[in-house]
C-alpha cells in the first residue's frame, strides 16, 4: 500500500487565498482573475429545470418503475440531476455545512497549515494552475482524498480541526453508500452486470472539494470555476447556503441550477461516459460569482478504484455496440487528466477511438 498511499493526484502552482484579496474591498479585481472568454448566461424565464429524482421511489422494485426511466432519461439528456428523499439525515448535512464554514472561518495562518505542498493538487488553494500567466478563478478550495483511508495524505485529513474531522468521516461513509445506490440503479437501467459497476467501485476512490467564492466586484468578468465535465463517474454536490451559482451547459446555453431544499445535486463525470459507452454524457458546468454573497458548497467525486481499467463496460460491448472509447489504468487517467488545466470536455474527447469515418 505505500506506493498508492504516496501516490499525488496532480500538481498545482500556488497563488494567493481569494478571500483575503476580496477583504481588501477592492473596486476592481486584478487583471490575472478578468477573463474575456466567458459566455452570458441565458436571462430567460423560461429556462428548463434539472431534473428531479425521488430516491424512494426509485428503489421501489418492479419492472415498471417510471422513477428509473426518469433517471435514465436524466443521465442520457441532462447529464444533472437532484435527488430527493436520498437517505441522508438533514441533522448530519446542517453539521457539515456548519463545519466547512467554520473552517474557511479560521485565520489564514490556520488555513495554511493546510497548503497545497509542492507537486500536490490535495490541500487548501487553487487547482489546475500551471503557469504564472494562467487566468485565475474567483474561489478558494481545498481538495482531499477522503476514502480508501489508506490514500488520506497523513498532513490532511488526520490533522483537520476535531469536530471537521468527525463530521467528514461520517459524511464520507453515508455518501458513498448512497453513491453506491445509485450506480446500482444506472447498472440496472443501462442493462450492465451489476457485479462488474460493483468490482469497479470495490475501494473505490473518494475525493472531496470544499469550494469558497467570495463576493466579487466585477462578478461580471470572473468565474468562480472554468467550464468544465467532472473526470470522475459520479458527483455528489451538496450546496452549504442559499447563494445560487452553478451553471449547466444544456443545448449549448447555462442554465443556472436552483437547488431544492434538502436535495442534492448529482452529475454523471467522464468515468461514467466512458462506462456507458456515451450512453450518458458528463455535461460542462461552471460556478458564476455575485457582488453581494459568497457562496460555498462541497463537491464529493467518487472514482473507481485505483488497480482497476477504465474503459467501457464489458457486460455492454459487442458486435452490435463496439467501443467508442479507448482503455487506460485509472492511475494514468487520474494523471493526465491533473496535467491540464480545466477546458471543457477536452480531455475526454481524447479518449475516443478513431473510426475510419473520423480518418476519411
Amino acid at each position: 500500500m505505500e506506493e498508492a498511499s504516496s501516490r499525488n493526484l496532480g500538481t498545482t502552482l500556488k497563488v494567493p487565498s481569494v478571500r483575503e484579496l476580496a477583504k481588501q474591498e477592492l473596486a476592481t479585481i486584478p487583471l490575472r482573475y478578468i477573463r474575456d472568454d466567458l459566455e452570458k448566461t441565458s436571462s430567460s424565464i423560461l429556462l428548463p429545470q434539472v431534473p428531479v429524482i425521488d430516491m424512494e421511489k426509485l428503489l421501489i422494485i418492479g419492472d415498471d418503475n417510471s422513477e428509473l426511466e426518469r433517471l435514465h432519461f436524466a443521465c442520457k439528456e441532462w447529464g444533472f440531476f437532484q435527488v430527493v428523499n436520498h437517505g441522508v439525515s438533514s441533522s448530519l448535512l446542517e453539521k457539515v455545512k456548519s463545519e466547512i464554514r467554520a473552517f474557511f472561518d479560521l485565520p489564514m495562518e490556520e488555513k495554511k497549515k493546510f497548503d497545497q505542498q509542492e507537486g500536490d493538487v490535495e490541500g487548501f488553494g487553487q487547482a489546475f494552475v500551471f503557469s504564472e500567466e494562467q487566468k485565475l478563478d474567483w474561489g478558494d478550495l481545498f481538495y482531499m482524498t477522503t476514502l480508501p483511508t489508506y490514500l488520506r495524505k497523513s498532513h490532511l485529513f488526520p490533522k483537520l480541526p476535531d469536530s471537521l474531522r468527525e463530521i467528514m468521516e461520517e459524511h464520507s461513509k453515508e455518501f458513498k453508500n448512497l453513491a453506491i445506490r445509485i450506480l446500482c440503479e444506472l447498472a440496472k437501467v443501462l442493462r450492465m452486470d451489476e457485479k462488474e459497476m460493483r468490482d469497479l467501485f470495490n475501494d473505490g476512490m473518494q475525493i472531496i472539494r470544499m469550494n469558497y467564492y467570495p463576493p466579487c466586484p466585477e462578478p461580471e468578468k470572473t468565474i468562480g470555476i472554468s467550464p468544465h465535465s467532472d473526470a470522475d463517474a459520479l458527483t455528489i454536490l451538496l450546496q452549504l447556503n442559499e447563494t445560487e451559482g452553478l451553471q449547466v451547459r444544456k443545448d449549448g446555453i447555462w442554465v443556472p441550477v436552483m437547488p431544492l431544499p434538502n436535495a442534492l445535486i448529482v452529475n454523471v463525470g467522464d468515468m461514467m461516459e466512458i462506462l456507458s459507452n456515451g450512453v450518458y454524457r458528463s455535461i460542462e458546468h461552471r460556478a458564476i460569482v455575485n457582488s453581494k454573497e459568497e457562496r460555498l458548497s462541497l463537491a464529493t467525486f467518487y472514482l473507481f478504484n485505483l488497480d482497476s481499467e477504465l474503459g467501457p463496460a464489458h457486460s455492454l460491448i459487442g458486435p452490435n455496440n463496439p467501443p467508442i472509447f479507448g482503455r487506460i489504468s485509472v492511475g494514468k487517467y487520474l494523471e493526465d487528466f491533473f496535467a491540464r488545466k480545466l477546458d471543457g470536455k477536452s480531455f475526454i474527447d481524447l479518449m475516443k477511438v478513431e473510426t475510419k469515418d473520423d480518418e476519411s
